[in-house]
């Protein structure tokens, strides 16, 4: 079904003569060439005037990024940050519509950066891209439709358009919008068709071959069933074979199972004597369990015994030790007084002796005064060597720091030197490849140079600032930094010989007596242009080296000033300054030789890739001048420092000797302060032992007490013997009833052991009887498995079923006879010969293939019929309006074409159901003697593509829904007399009630073009000097007032 035609909206001009959807205001800031722009487009044609360069196509460039367009669309810039005004970080577009009605005023706002990015506003609000694409399509702007936006630099893709294309933009410009969407679905639907043309033939050819080939094997598949028939009856009676052999595994289980029962009832006989046997032996085993019992009790009553008569012997023996030891402590006791009485006779003859060896022994006076004066020659010593040490230390450390300003010095020379290595290495990297040769050959030959040879320039110069070495590398020519200066011309010619191959200049500095400038000073007025230093002040480098630079490159010509000064470069050349540097620019001037006037350009300042990494060469000389310092003034402070260490060692070791002087006499004075302490300790101590030898215990109650502890040893002993006796007695009785009952116990034991033998030979039979059983159990076991296994064997070949039964009636009822009959039908269906094995299984499968191919193709001729239904019911919609949207068309085309040339028309080119060939064919012809011929760019000049693509474009005017067009430099080829024509047409299509807004964009106009009401001209002035006069055109005064303005400017310049 397809969906019911929907009809444009008509749209009509409301009392301030705008449409809906028209542009009412553009406001531009920081956008390609403009600061700031503000125009007001009129209702009808726009004429957008200005010369080349101007910024009319920076307008059209406006409103398609303002309404949602991309910058693809341009054919200008790939990025919308490309579209930011140079120099500026960001800028924005902003569009006013008009609505339905006067007051109801759309304001479309795009913010744009260098860094692509965009921010959408709608009447003040940020909105997401896809609500104001919504509105665009509200009003059916198209910015990417060729006939309703055409910008200069696609003018050349509408003349390249092919009359496919060319359809699909008119049907989405102009008439009903549902005739795209209905041409599109056509296309599909044509698709569709083909293909399933294609499926039921194919489909229909393959049907017709599969029923040929089942209809040739039909009387081979009849003799392949017969054979089927027997083999079907063989694995019929392959199904009776096993439960044969099962029938006859169960007759073997029935046996083994007889003769199971009949073991087990001789087991059961066996079990029941063998229990009569048991019974008496139990009963003397219960007895002998009795007298046993007994005769451990007695046991135990003769182990207690036999225990408390050795805790009693043991006891007894332990008193008669006792004894035995008070014995011998009352002997001890006597020996001990007559000891004690010579020790105390001879411990008074040793205190004797010791006090006459302490009163005999003489009084000793040190020498304090020699140990004074040692002690004061050693303090003075000591002072001195301390005075040595102390100027030694702080020689010490300034050497140290000596050597660490010497190491730092060095650090810093080995810098400096490597710098030269990474600017030899940039400028090989740069392509001067062979420059570590030069320099390397010029070291080695400076003694035979008459003066001092500079090179390579790089090395020599030192530039602070890392901006200013932007503007000198900018400024002086790559070859010069790899070049090398000379101030002698013998020298200059022995380079030049030597180092010709190393592909370097050599330059010979003469002098230059007669310049002497004195210091750069700013002036007032330079300080306000924002001028602060000058080329040549900026860098460091030898006299000859500057001098040659600054002479050959006018270095002292050229000026420097800061960021502000770009806004005053016009200013410049009132002083004469024809080189200047900012940040950001390089300002260049020159004065012409033949009429004198002056030209100007501007260049971005570049990186320095060189300089960067210069080093000072003024620096270097200094550092190895400190360097031969430092290494003098430590050698000076090492000598002296080995002098203080000298004297400072000689002090210590006398020092040392007056210490060992008086050591040896201290040492002497204590050695006889130590031998009378000695003396006097020996006396005390001999006192106190004759003092405690005095003191010993009395002999005589020490003995009495020890006779009385041995009599009560003795008494104890006695008793222990009289229970010793007690318990002999009683150990005799024990042992003789023990005897008794182990006796009693040996008879038992004798009677049990002939019993057991006859149990034993019971036992023996009963366990023939159990193995037999066991063994009639695994044969039943056995039966009962290969049973099982053959029945689990015949179910899996078959399961009996009742026709299965019936059909086991019919056949063999032993095995032999059963094998027999197999292989009789075995032979019967081997007999049957056919060439293909697989006959019958390709035949069914073609069957089946035969029955999914007929309701495939039943299936696609539905879908076929279907689709050509759906096919019939679009075009009818859709070819009638089309048809009559091109006649309507053709004919303004072709009245329009015939007052500007000879003849035009458009025609719908038709291809029956092929719809995606359908197309617009445009047809002119400018001779009169030509043919019509359809416009490309084989048959027609530039002019007359424009003339013909303009003529095209207004024949839509009244057909179109779009609220404006825009048109951009499309007269450019055109001869005046055409322009001429095609403006008329123009302004008489504008004049029309419901023709929408139009936006033709030209660098010129004829004279004398016939203008009317619905005219509206937009003249663009854009330059460094308009901003005064626009803002007194824009306040509404006259020419003649701007004109007086301006004259009045250029008196004051």
């Amino acid at each position: 079904m397809s969906e019911p035609r929907r009809k444009r909206l008509k749209i009509t001009r409301g009392e301030d003569d705008y449409l809906p959807g028209n542009i009412t205001e553009i406001e531009l800031h920081n956008f390609m060439t403009f600061n700031d722009l503000k125009c007001k487009p009129g209702s009808r044609l726009n004429l957008v005037i200005g010369p080349n360069g101007s910024g009319k196509s920076s307008l059209v460039c406006a409103i398609a990024l303002g309404l949602g367009g991309e910058p693809q669309l341009l054919g200008r810039a790939s990025s919308i940050g490309a579209f930011v005004k140079r120099g500026e970080e960001f800028g924005y577009i902003k569009i006013s519509l008009r609505g339905e009605t006067k007051e109801d005023q759309l304001t479309i706002m795009r913010k744009i950066d260098t860094r692509n990015k965009s921010e959408w506003m709608f009447n003040g609000k940020v909105v997401p891209k896809k609500d104001v694409i919504e509105i665009t399509q509200r009003f059916n702007i198209q910015v990417n439709n060729l006939t309703q936006f055409l910008p200069q630099d696609r003018v050349c893709e509408f003349a390249k358009l092919t009359p496919v294309q060319l359809l699909e933009e008119t049907e989405k410009a102009v008439g009903d919008p549902q005739l795209p969407v209905q041409h599109r679905d056509l296309v599909e639907k044509s698709k569709e068709l083909k293909n399933l043309k294609h499926a039921v033939e194919q489909i229909g050819k393959t049907l017709s071959q599969e029923k040929a080939l089942n209809a040739e094997q039909e009387k081979d598949v009849e003799r392949v069933r017969q054979r089927e028939e027997l083999l079907a009856k063989v694995e019929s009676m392959k199904k009776k074979l096993p439960w044969l052999k099962y029938d006859m595994k169960k007759a073997e289980y029935i046996e083994a199972k007889e003769q199971e029962n009949d073991a087990k009832k001789k087991l059961e006989e066996a079990a029941k004597t063998l229990n009569d046997h048991r019974e008496p032996i139990e009963k003397q085993k219960q007895e002998k369990a009795v007298h046993d019992t007994k005769c451990k009790k007695i046991s135990s009553l003769v182990n207690d015994n036999s225990k408390r008569r050795m805790e009693l012997i043991e006891n007894e023996n332990l008193l008669g030790v006792q004894v035995r030891g008070k014995y011998n402590e009352m002997e001890e006791l006597r020996r001990q007084e007559e000891s004690r009485q010579q020790r105390i006779s001879r411990a008074k003859e040793d205190l004797a002796a010791a006090e006459l060896e302490l009163d005999s022994l003489p009084l000793y006076e040190p020498p304090k005064d020699e140990i004074e004066r040692l002690g004061a020659q050693i303090l003075e010593l000591e002072v001195s060597a301390n005075q040595k040490r102390l100027q030694k230390s702080e020689k010490e450390k300034l050497i140290v720091q000596k050597k660490g300003s010497l190491r730092q010095c060095l650090d810093r020379l080995k810098d400096m030197e490597n710098k030269h290595n990474k600017l030899l290495q940039a400028l090989r990297n740069s392509g001067a490849e062979r420059i570590f040769e030069a320099y390397s050959w010029l070291q080695e030959h400076r003694h035979e140079l008459n003066k001092e040879v500079y090179g390579p320039v790089l090395l020599e110069i030192n530039v602070p600032n890392r901006v200013h070495a932007n503007y000198l590398e900018g400024h002086v020519p790559y070859y010069i930094w790899k070049s090398f200066i000379t101030q002698d011309s013998g020298d200059r010619d022995f380079l030049v010989k030597n180092m010709r191959s190393f592909d370097v200049p050599v330059l010979n500095y003469v002098g230059n007596e007669g310049r002497h400038e004195g210091p750069f000073e700013v002036s007032e007025e330079m300080r306000a242009l924002g001028i602060y230093n000058r080329l040549d002040q900026v860098f460091d480098a030898p006299n000859a080296v500057k001098e040659s630079l600054t002479s050959q490159f006018g270095l002292d010509f050229s000026y420097i000033g800061s960021k502000e000064a770009d806004q005053k470069a016009s200013e410049l050349s009132r002083l004469g300054i024809m080189d200047f540097w900012t940040p950001e620019n390089h300002y260049r001037w020159f004065t012409s030789r033949y009429g004198g006037h002056i030209s100007g350009s501007v260049e971005p300042v570049s990186h320095s890739h060189l300089l960067l990494c210069n080093s000072d060469v003024g620096e270097i000389e200094r550092l190895r001048s400190r360097k031969n310092e430092l290494e003098e003034s430590i050698t000076a402070l090492e000598e002296s420092f080995k002098s203080l260490q000298t004297e400072q060692r000689h002090l210590e070791d006398e020092a040392a000797k007056l210490h060992k002087q008086r050591e040896e006499i201290i040492h002497v004075v204590q050695l006889e302060k130590r031998k009378r302490r000695e003396m006097e300790n020996r006396v005390y101590q001999r006192k106190r032992k004759l003092e405690s030898m005095e003191k010993e215990d009395d002999v005589d109650s020490v003995m009495a007490k020890l006779i009385d502890q041995a009599a009560k040893c003795n008494i104890q002993r006695f008793q222990c013997a009289i229970e010793i006796k007690k318990l002999l007695i009683e150990a005799v009785a024990y042992k003789w009833s023990f005897a008794e009952k182990h006796m009693a116990s040996i008879e038992i034991d004798a009677k049990i052991r002939e019993m057991e033998v006859s149990l034993k030979q019971q036992e023996k039979f009963a366990l023939q009887a159990s193995l037999h059983l066991e063994y009639c159990k695994k044969e039943v076991e056995d039966c009962r498995q290969q049973l099982s296994a053959a029945k689990r064997h015949a179910e899996l070949i078959a399961m009996i079923t009742p026709e299965l039964e019936k059909a086991f009636l019919e056949m063999p009822t032993t095995i032999e006879e059963l094998e027999a009959a197999i292989q009789d039908n075995i032979s019967q269906a081997n007999s049957i010969l056919f060439l293909n094995n697989n006959i019958l299984k390709e035949y069914e499968e073609r069957q089946r293939k035969i029955e999914s191919l007929d309701m495939r193709l039943e299936a696609d001729e539905k879908q076929l019929r279907r689709c050509l239904g759906e096919i019939d019911a679009l075009k009818e919609n859709w070819l009638p309006t089309l048809r009559n949207l091109v006649a309507q068309i053709n004919k303004t085309f072709s009245r329009n074409f015939q007052e500007m040339a000879v003849a035009g028309e458009v025609s719908l080119d038709e291809h029956e159901m092929d719809f995606k060939e359908y197309g617009i064919l445009i047809k002119v012809k400018f001779r009169q003697t030509g043919q019509l011929q359809v416009l490309s760019a084989h048959h027609q000049s530039g002019g007359e593509r424009s003339v013909s693509t303009i003529l095209y474009l207004v024949s839509l005017q009244d057909l179109t829904n779009c609220p404006f067009r825009v048109v951009d430099e499309i007269n450019q080829g055109m001869d005046p007399i055409n322009e001429r024509k095609m403006f008329q047409q123009l302004v008489r299509a504008a004049s029309q009630p419901n023709t929408p807004q139009c936006f033709l964009l030209t660098p010129k106009l004829l004279p004398d073009l016939e203008y009317s009401e619905a005219c509206s001209i937009l003249n663009i002035m854009n330059g460094p000097w308009i901003e005064q006069p626009s803002k007194v055109w824009s306040s509404g005064e006259p020419w003649g007032a701007i004109m007086g303005l301006l004259g009045e400017e250029s008196m004051l310049k």
